[in-house]
């Protein structure tokens, strides 16, 4: 049977983490993946997900209640693909985001059927790693179910080429708006640096930086450097040194750059849960103990008042 990969875009691109999700589709079973590109005047959206390598049709459905992804719309819209029951696909994929966390569990609800949270790794067509405990301990997890409804961790795979594709675009038809939620608006942060989750270069503050002033006059000149993104630990984020949005860790945002400088963060495991799969790691703390040495490529134990700017001067 063919698997299905819900994608997330802004109907006009694909976003990143479905290019993650499409490679554990393709690790899932030996039949063909599909996406399905649901949203409002989305035929770039579409077009874009048709030149995905291992793509072999794109389902595009196109209707103003699927404009903004409302889970209660999108959810309807991948049960009429799925038929109600075991239907066409043996499994449905969606990134483990926001949008796909809301999204999944109304799909497996509806559908009768566990889902499988968070994987990292697939192992075979039921059978799935996951990360417990903070990503302390990781799990082995098999289904029985007729139909594998799947969140995945998207830093555990490596993305899919975004072009060389050739699938078919097929337009089928749209669910009805449900009426249970309507979209009111965004506010939407701007800013010229790289997106925290897409970023090849990570430069993340914590506590030991003392104030917003501090963080911004440290950090800021090494990010700048790099060309990185801003990341920080939840202690910082509480403290008001950096905005929610920049958090990295278990209640925060799950990255895996290629580069990833922790500046006076200590290594809670719940920090390490979001960064520790980063290519390479580089800690700059005064504490010897500090865990954040356990998982880092490269540990600096000095002051970081003094070391960032010196590193910022020999950059």
């Amino acid at each position: 049977m063919s698997v299905l990969v819900i994608a997330e875009h802004d109907n006009a691109s694909i976003r990143g983490a479905t290019l993650n999700t499409v490679t554990a589709a393709r690790a899932c079973a030996a039949g063909d993946v599909h996406v399905l590109v649901a949203g409002h005047n989305a035929g770039a959206a579409a077009a874009a997900a048709a030149q995905i390598a291992g793509v072999a049709k794109v389902l595009h459905a196109d209707a103003p209640g699927l404009a903004h992804g409302l889970a209660e719309n999108m959810a309807a819209q991948v049960l009429a693909l799925q038929g109600g029951g075991a239907g066409n696909y043996s499994h449905i994929l969606f990134p483990a985001t926001a949008s796909g966390k809301n999204i999944a569990p109304r799909v497996a609800a509806k559908l009768d059927v566990a889902q499988i949270s968070d994987i990292t790794q697939v192992l075979s067509a039921d059978t799935f790693e996951r990360p417990i405990y903070a990503g302390n301990a990781m799990a082995t997890v098999q289904s029985a179910d007729s139909v594998k409804i799947i969140t995945v961790r998207t830093t555990g795979f490596d993305a899919a080429a975004a072009s060389g594709g050739t699938a078919a675009v097929q337009t089928i038809a749209a669910a009805a708006d449900s009426g249970k939620s309507r979209f009111v608006g965004s506010e939407i942060a701007k800013s010229e640096r790289p997106e925290l989750t897409a970023a090849k270069i990570i430069v993340s503050g914590g506590r030991a930086l003392g104030s917003k002033e501090q963080f911004d006059s440290v950090i800021t000149p090494l990010a700048d450097k790099l060309g990185a993104a801003l990341g920080a630990s939840r202690a910082a984020v509480d403290a008001g040194y950096a905005p929610n949005d920049w958090q990295v860790g278990q209640t925060g945002k799950i990255v895996a750059p290629e580069l990833y400088v922790a500046v006076g963060i200590s290594g809670a495991i719940q920090h390490l849960a979001g960064m520790k799969d980063s290519k390479v790691i580089v800690a700059i703390n005064k504490d010897p103990e500090a865990p954040i040495f356990s998982v880092a490529d490269y540990g600096l134990q000095a002051d970081l008042f003094t070391a960032v700017p010196e590193l910022v001067e020999a950059l």
